[in-house]
């Protein structure tokens, strides 16, 4: 095996090691120690420390002379703090499946905003990705339009959609250091929820802690590093299809550990968003590279 051929295999196995670490995230959030916390306060509390953790870990990896500021840092920041406190609500207040599925429909949101925002021309595979996201979003809601996780799945719809804006973001600071920008966007999501802990007076015990630097370290910020070092070597096409194990992962690892319940509306839904990203991603094989930010779904 030659050199070229044994990166590439490291790269392909650090992008799926990143999927796999962000699928267990569901785990740790639906697990009885946390679900002892406030239902009311649970998702902006662990929203809150998750962030910082990671931010303290992804500290050493910035390279910190290529670090400036700039004003497109700002809505990278808001969107990302935006995006870590829905989805992690969301989950605790719908299923895993369907906070999942639902915030995987960040792609087709990323493909409207790069044709308003960028005038990127909309290919055929990210028609295919959008349609698939408005049917399954249309399933998944019309399964629990007036039930319990209701208000949970349009927290996870918005996150998708704030998701996009990270993926946006990104596209117009492509010049700047990733690592910088991945902390940037913990640390503010971690400060800008900083002054509701003393609100929500919730008080965590020591598996609780260690739960949240886990996710926070272990979840967010090791698989990053590993997706970002991926990148390196594998292809667009790769690193758009390859994360597709998460949505379909996550809802399993919670199953198997907790034996969550999945209704059968987000197993459709769920499928024909995850078909149409599969189908996204056979497709753009076949077409020329577009320009611009390529990304797979957020969490």
């Amino acid at each position: 095996m030659d050199a070229a051929s044994s990166d590439h295999r490291r790269g392909v196995w650090c992008v799926l090691a990143a999927s796999v670490l962000w699928a267990c995230t569901g785990v740790i959030v639906k697990s009885p120690w946390m679900t002892t916390l406030p239902l009311e306060s649970r998702g902006v509390v662990l929203s809150c420390y998750r962030a910082l953790f990671a931010a303290a870990a992804l500290l050493p990896l910035v390279a910190w002379g290529r670090v400036r500021w700039r004003w497109g840092l700002v809505p990278l920041a808001v969107s990302f703090a935006l995006m870590n406190v829905l989805y992690l609500t969301a989950v605790t207040r719908t299923t895993a499946a369907a906070a999942i599925f639902l915030q995987y429909t960040s792609i087709g949101w990323s493909a409207l905003g790069g044709v308003w925002l960028f005038g990127e021309h909309f290919r055929r595979d990210q028609l295919v990705a959008t349609l698939g996201a408005g049917l399954g979003i249309g399933v998944i809601a019309a399964g629990s339009w007036a039930g319990e996780y209701f208000a949970g799945n349009i927290l996870a719809v918005a996150s998708g959609a704030a998701y996009s804006g990270v993926v946006l973001s990104l596209r117009f600071l492509r010049d700047e250091d990733g690592s910088w920008l991945v902390l940037l966007a913990h640390l503010a999501a971690g400060m800008v929820l900083w002054p509701w802990l003393p609100v929500t007076a919730t008080t965590l015990t020591s598996s609780q802690w260690g739960s949240v630097a886990l996710m926070g370290a272990g979840l967010m910020a090791l698989p990053y590093w590993l997706f970002a070092r991926g990148l390196r070597t594998v292809t667009v096409q790769e690193a758009a299809l390859l994360p597709l194990i998460e949505p379909v992962l996550n809802p399993c690892l919670v199953w198997l550990a907790w034996r969550e319940p999945v209704d059968r509306s987000t197993c459709l839904g769920g499928g024909l968003i995850l078909g149409g990203l599969l189908l996204k991603s056979l497709m753009a094989r076949r077409l020329p590279p577009a320009a611009g930010f390529s990304a797979s779904g957020g969490r």
